[in-house]
């Protein structure tokens, strides 16, 4: 998945938690989300809580995608409240390759 595309699709499932996303979804979401943050935290530090406020729904959806994609339940977001060690952990999860087949597979 291409960069445009992942952006595209983030946006088209701006509030889909079901399904599965693709490590490249993931990633190209994490860096556009990345970067524009930082861009409009330049611009303005309210431009940016701004952008952070529109982008929250999709990102903590693509996040339980991702984790879908892998064949954990969205509810291990929750460890995004465990400063550090919760991060770490989710981050391993988000490198991993998908599992197939598994029990968040749709038909898409």
């Amino acid at each position: 998945m291409t960069f445009g595309q992942s952006l595209s699709t983030c946006f088209s499932k701006y509030a889909a938690f079901n399904g599965r996303a693709s490590r490249s979804e993931y990633w190209w979401w994490v860096l556009f989300t990345f970067l524009a943050s930082a861009a409009s935290g330049i611009v303005s530090e309210t431009l940016s809580a701004l952008f952070s406020v529109a982008v929250l729904l999709p990102s903590l959806a693509v996040g339980a995608r991702r984790l879908h994609d892998t064949d954990r339940s969205a509810w291990f977001l929750l460890l995004l409240l465990i400063p550090l060690v919760g991060w770490i952990i989710l981050i391993v999860w988000a490198i991993q390759e998908g599992k197939e087949p598994n029990r968040f597979a749709s038909a898409e």
